[in-house]
């Protein structure tokens, strides 16, 4: 059975515009990181078939966590399989690690749901690599749709 991780939010922004934020590097970089993670974008192409390669670093005083591709640092290279603006994004996501526990390929699916007040983002995660706990993944997915919430809605 492989395992799969669901969060969802209601974001106060039309589908359009988140649709964007998940297409626009500057954009990624300002709220994906989750907590006091920060990233650095090595590459990007927004098209199917395109993707893009990244690195989230930890805080060099954040002793609780260990990187998946160095000490402090998780890399990913991240393809598009599909685009459907502004309702549908299908991604595929595999670590830059030498952990076979952490290798494969992830799948993420987000979707953007028109809702009164604005729009319902949902991020499901399948196939998530043995070595990622999903509780994990979701809470730091959870943390993320947050932080696309407050730099969004920011006046």
């Amino acid at each position: 059975m492989t395992k799969t991780t669901s969060v969802s939010r209601v974001i106060r922004a039309a589908p359009e515009d988140l649709y964007a934020a998940f297409l626009d590097p500057a954009a990624l970089l300002a709220w994906l990181p989750p907590g006091r993670m920060t990233g650095r974008m090595h590459a990007f192409e927004a098209c199917v078939g395109g993707g893009y390669r990244m690195s989230l670093f930890y805080p060099a005083d954040e002793q609780a966590f260990r990187g998946k591709s160095a000490e402090r640092e998780d890399r990913v290279d991240v393809r598009f399989v599909e685009l459907s603006p502004p309702h549908r994004i299908v991604q595929t996501a595999v670590f830059d690690t030498p952990d076979p526990a952490l290798q494969g390929e992830m799948w993420m699916v987000t979707t953007f749901e028109p809702v009164p007040g604005g729009a319902k983002v949902a991020i499901r995660h399948e196939n998530l690599p043995p070595g990622l706990r999903p509780e994990d993944d979701q809470a730091g997915s959870q943390i993320s749709l947050d932080q696309l919430a407050r730099w969004i809605e920011a006046p």
